[in-house]
């Protein structure tokens, strides 16, 4: 944990020794925490007094309109070296979530040929592999050798993300394939980099959704992807970290839908109450619109209910069986979809894998249901009823909640909107409809 008063106080004393000594016991991410809990003379002062790499990793956990004020007050030279620094896919996600004025203004700290490379990263659409590259890696020619490869690294290697891979160019750009930097330290010096180069890479092209490059690493156990145009040149490389945070945010966003909401975008403490309100109230109204047919269902069966009042005993056990089995099976195959262990063509599989479970589920219920009716002394044909639809309505819920998530991703749409809110507003009419029309059936009503 820093100690917030501490800092403050080397800050104000301008004691850059034990500044440095100090910050550097703790990781950039604590560093950018503190940072943000600082007066903004005192962050100023911080960013000024640090070496410029540290000030830049510091830099790189804060949020963007925090990023540019302290750029926009720091003295020019410090600014160019602390934002020359920072991470190319960092620094393009800055600029665009600022105005074009002041965007251009901190272009012009950017050398032409860096320039160049972090206005095409910007020219990628959010969420797409090319949006996450960085431009900070180490790239070859198959023509050079080792020991030139070698002087390469030495010559560039501070600057560039990941140094564990070398990733070889041809003299148009292309990627031809990629060399560890394992195999070039144990190699002859005099080794041409073609000879050792690994062709089969896996790569993704710049306009593929993260969350597909993600998948993709994760399933290769890959530290980093290069991400290619449509001419296959190397316009960069996805390193793990950001994949994470891709993979992480996925998973957040379907568990807030799976709860019936849309997704924040912001944290859950700087998330104002009206934008929590606004996020919600959409799908509670929808689903209170949706609701309202349960009420009409239960007014077209007034009169069966009069005839046997034990019926309506057992409504709320009956739909919150069928929500609660279709809430488990949504909920295990929108995660299944989202990492790549489901796909459509499954629909089949899919379906008879719940169904039997549902068999399962709904033989047990049913027989504690009839057990349970029995204890509350009505008819034994009403606990026969009661069982009936137990089973019938776990059975329906299983399948509508395994066809519907398969059917929306294969439209394209996130699966994770068939919420469990939604299964169950859903299962609720059409399980009180099963209810009626068995009771109907089997008491001759």
């Amino acid at each position: 944990m820093i100690q917030l008063e501490e800092m403050k106080k080397m800050v104000a004393e301008s004691d850059n020794h034990s500044l440095i000594e100090f910050v550097e016991s703790f990781r950039p991410f604590d560093l950018a925490d503190c940072l943000e809990k600082l007066d903004k003379s005192e962050q100023l002062q911080l960013i000024g007094q640090l070496p410029p790499n540290l000030s830049a990793e510091i830099l790189e956990y804060l949020e963007p309109e925090l990023q540019y004020r302290i750029f926009a007050n720091l003295e020019e030279p410090i600014t160019s070296q602390v934002l020359n620094g920072m991470s190319s896919d960092v620094v393009a996600d800055m600029l665009l979530s600022l105005h074009r004025y002041q965007a251009v203004k901190l272009l012009g700290h950017l050398p032409e040929e860096y320039r160049s490379k972090v206005l095409t990263l910007m020219t990628f659409p959010e969420q797409s592999a090319g949006s996450l590259a960085t431009v900070d890696y180490i790239a070859a020619r198959s023509s050079w050798t080792l020991d030139e490869t070698l002087q390469h690294i030495r010559k560039i290697g501070h600057e560039a993300e990941i140094t564990s891979y070398v990733y070889v160019t041809s003299n148009k750009g292309a990627l031809i394939g990629v060399v560890s930097l394992k195999e070039i330290i144990l190699s002859d010096p005099k080794t041409k980099v073609s000879d050792i180069v690994t062709e089969d890479v896996i790569s993704v092209p710049a306009l593929m959704k993260q969350e597909e490059a993600a998948e993709l690493l994760s399933r290769y156990d890959l530290v980093a992807l290069p991400v290619v145009d449509a001419q296959s040149r190397l316009i960069g490389v996805i390193t793990v970290d950001d994949l994470i945070d891709v993979i992480h945010e996925e998973a957040t966003e379907d568990i807030q839908k799976l709860g019936g909401s849309q997704p924040l975008t912001d944290t859950y403490f700087k998330t104002s109450v009206f934008q929590l309100y606004k996020k919600r109230i959409i799908w509670l109204l929808v689903l209170f619109v949706a609701e309202a047919y349960t009420g009409t269902v239960l007014r077209h069966y007034e009169v069966t209910l009069s005839e046997v009042i034990a019926l309506s005993f057992f409504i709320p056990l009956l739909i919150g069986t069928g929500g609660n089995t279709g809430t488990q099976t949504v909920s295990t195959l929108v995660r299944a979809l989202a990492v790549g262990e489901v796909q459509f063509r499954d629909i089949l599989k899919v379906v008879r894998k719940e169904v039997t479970t549902g068999l399962m589920t709904g033989a047990s219920i049913s027989l504690i249901a009839y057990v349970r009716a029995l204890f509350l002394g009505v008819e034994a044909k009403v606990g026969f009823v009661v069982a009936v639809t137990a089973m019938t309505v776990v059975l329906w819920a299983s399948f509508v909640a395994a066809v519907l998530p398969l059917i929306l991703h294969k439209l394209k749409a996130d699966p994770a909107v068939i919420s469990g809110p939604f299964i169950t507003t859903l299962v609720d009419g059409t399980g009180l409809i099963i209810y009626f029309t068995v009771a109907k059936l089997v008491l001759h009503l």
